[in-house]
């Protein structure tokens, strides 16, 4: 496929994703939560942010900065509305769905850039967003999961500080070994993600002259100091070795692994019924985390309805 043809299929795909048709499959957001969006200035470039906050509750909330999946050639925010909106209302917090830039029209690290220049400014300017700066996580999926853990890695060093992570079924090696692993020959066929379609996504986001190694978590040299992790897998994902392998490194990461699942099955509850129990894990470490106990926070029992 040709640059023009990536960007094409991509923007058709987003559009079906987005879609109303498509929430059979992707899950109707939580009625407990309102959905709007809004753009942030950053230099150079605007980004478009899909932000989800309970609709009865006026606190300062806690923050969760989402990045989906879509191996930085496609996906979009809206892809995620099932899982983010029941987060914010049931944690409770204000869950940022950051629409970054995609390849191959903006390869990495512009992705990247966009997560961390998002999470600094939202921090920055938390009276304005009703957030608290001092409760902030990072969640992301596939590409998102990588993004989320390289933004965790570089807010260790550089701040803002975070309080937790969710990094569901992540890309964790982009590098020459990135396919070197027994989950990706054993699920080489899986439609959800195969082989060269992951080749694919390597290919058009990795631009000449950049060292794939610093877009790969599982490379970084240094894992100490990370806020606490929650690892989602799939095992019938090619890339759940990525996410075990990662966590082995984490060395104190909480690693879960769904035996009947694919590949991005939490964007997919309305197929994989495995995104219900994962989802109960991703709002467990955000209550820990985001709310420790005395903080005053409210329990909220979560009901599943649809």
């Amino acid at each position: 496929m040709t640059d023009d043809q990536v960007i094409t299929a991509a923007a058709k795909a987003n559009r079906i994703a987005s879609s109303r048709a498509a929430r059979i499959i992707t899950g109707r957001p939580d009625r407990r939560a309102r959905i709007e969006e809004t753009t942030i200035e950053l230099p150079g470039r605007r980004l478009t942010l899909r932000v989800h906050r309970p609709k009865r509750d006026a606190r300062k909330l806690p923050l969760v900065v989402s990045f989906h999946g879509g191996g930085f050639i496609g996906g979009t925010a809206a892809q995620n509305d099932w899982l983010n909106s029941h987060l914010a209302a049931h944690c409770p917090a204000v869950v940022v769905s950051v629409e970054y830039r995609l390849a191959p029209r903006h390869p990495l690290p512009q992705p990247i850039e966009d997560g961390y220049d998002t999470l600094v400014r939202l921090v920055e300017d938390a009276p304005t967003w009703g957030i608290d700066p001092t409760a902030v996580a990072v969640l992301g999926e596939s590409a998102g999961g990588m993004i989320a853990a390289l933004l965790a890695l570089r807010a260790r060093d550089s701040g803002p500080a975070l309080l937790a992570q969710a990094l569901l079924y992540p890309a964790t090696d982009l590098t020459e070994t990135m396919t070197d692993y027994p989950s990706i020959t054993g699920n080489a066929d899986n439609p959800t993600l195969s082989l060269p379609r992951l080749r694919a996504a390597r290919r058009f986001s990795l631009p000449p002259g950049l060292d794939p190694s610093s877009v790969s978590p599982l490379k970084a040299e240094n894992l100490a100091g990370l806020p606490p992790a929650l690892i989602v897998t799939a095992a019938l994902d090619p890339l759940a070795d990525h996410g075990s392998r990662y966590a082995e490194r984490l060395g104190e990461a909480s690693l879960v692994r769904y035996p009947r699942a694919t590949h991005s099955f939490l964007s997919t509850p309305g197929l994989v019924p495995a995104a219900r129990p994962a989802r109960r894990e991703i709002l467990a470490l955000l209550r820990d985390h985001l709310h420790p106990a005395g903080s005053g926070h409210t329990e909220v029992l979560e009901v599943e309805a649809g």
